[in-house]
């Protein structure tokens, strides 16, 4: 299987595995899948921590308005009493004013907590560091430990306006956002490597050949943007370590050239004939008119 080293802009992704005979028109929407699956395990565990820290989320007419607005506009969460955590709930203020207030109890934060933590480890850019590859599967099991863990803390479920249900459903509005601009449609996906597009006519083994255990840095990103930077040739660790070996470098010439200094010669007590002067009784004498 060739390895794909998967690159977005200049910072590491995923590593993916493919076959040399894996067609690109199906390895670029591939690549974009995991890429946005990824996103989406982010975007979850980002609102789960929350929902862990504030309760669930505020109908949309009632979300960034103090109390007394809230009471003077006669407006009421009509779900604050169908979703209740497990075990009941802790009064914590949201000052986004986005959540309710009415937070899990500490042991259903930490299920959620816990959970989070596992979720991003499986997807997260530090796996390529591990030599761990990452596909729809792995993305998957991540979505699947996050949507286990709000049906333990929520077990009647969430408003279906909470950005985490929105979510799990696919029906989140990311237009105008952020988050929105990271994600790149299947349809639109490319794939370049060494400063060449990879085109969907042919297969991967028509650019790396018949050697199934190379891998390659392939950059992924939406069509129509052009090619992306070249990769470096050296890497930014290889980089600190060239700027340290050179320093290190500097300062032994430096000690060298201090350890050769010859000026203690001029010192009376590197004089050879000091001694005998002194006896003759001719020492410090001056030549000249006093």
């Amino acid at each position: 299987m060739v390895r794909l080293h998967v690159k977005r802009g200049g910072e590491s992704q995923f590593l993916l595995e493919a076959p040399g005979s894996a067609r690109l028109a199906e390895l670029a929407p591939l690549a974009a899948r995991i890429h946005n699956g990824r996103l989406k395990v982010q975007r979850l565990c980002s609102e789960m921590e929350e929902l862990a820290e504030h309760g669930i989320s505020l109908p949309y007419n009632m979300q960034g308005l103090t109390d007394e607005q809230i009471e003077e506009l006669k407006l009421k969460d009509e779900w604050a009493e169908k979703c209740v955590p497990s075990g009941g709930s802790v009064f914590r203020k949201d000052e986004m004013g986005r959540r309710n207030g009415f937070a899990p109890n500490e042991k259903m934060q930490q299920v959620i907590k816990k959970t989070i933590e596992e979720a991003k480890a499986l997807i997260s850019k530090k796996q390529v560091q591990a030599n761990v590859c990452v596909n729809m599967e792995t993305v998957k099991d991540a979505l699947e430990q996050l949507r286990g863990a709000v049906m333990i803390v929520y077990p009647m479920g969430l408003p279906p306006h909470d950005p985490v249900r929105m979510e799990f459903e696919d029906k989140e509005d990311l237009s105008g956002t952020h988050a929105g601009l990271e994600v790149i449609k299947e349809s639109e996906a490319q794939l370049w490597w060494a400063g060449k597009q990879l085109e969907e006519t042919k297969l991967l083994s028509d650019y790396v050949g018949k050697n199934e255990k190379t891998t390659i840095i392939v950059k992924i990103q939406k069509k129509g943007q052009g090619a992306p930077g070249r990769e470096p040739v050296i890497s930014h660790e290889e980089q600190k370590e060239m700027m340290l070996y050179y320093y290190r470098k500097q300062e032994e010439l430096k000690k060298l050239e201090e350890e050769d200094d010859d000026s203690f010669l001029n010192a009376e007590w590197a004089d050879n004939h000091a001694l005998k002067r002194q006896f003759h009784g001719v020492k410090d004498i001056k030549w000249g008119p006093r």
